[in-house]
């Protein structure tokens, strides 16, 4: 089993319709979160402050997934749905389709980092 070393790799080796949203989600994200440390984890890329992962992300075979600390999420959980998107406790999923808007990324980012402390 390979394992993916950073982003660029992770999102270069995703399925070609999902690579501009996940180019676009670590942008978002590196600017919401500009002290964070850009890392991989469990074979998916995400950004740690402090020793914690505020926010990482995913791709799958018919949508992607960012994925937060469960407060930034039942904190936003109305923003979500009104976004047409799913969520689960910890995760919102989006595809090309219905992508997630970069300003629900943003607060949703924020929280998370309040939620870690950082």
């Amino acid at each position: 089993m390979t394992t993916t070393p950073d982003h660029d790799s992770y999102i270069a080796a995703a399925p070609e319709p999902f690579q501009p949203l996940l180019r676009r989600l670590r942008a978002t994200l590196a600017r919401v979160l500009p002290d964070a440390e850009e890392m991989v984890a469990y074979d998916m890329p995400g950004f740690r402050i402090d020793g914690s992962v505020v926010a990482s992300y995913a791709a799958f075979s018919k949508q992607c997934g960012l994925y937060l600390l469960p407060g930034a999420l039942s904190e936003h959980a109305g923003e979500v749905a009104a976004a047409g998107l799913k969520a689960t406790k910890t995760g919102v999923t989006f595809s090309p389709r219905n992508p997630i808007p970069d300003d629900l990324v943003e607060r949703l980012a924020r929280a998370s980092r309040r939620d870690a402390g950082a």
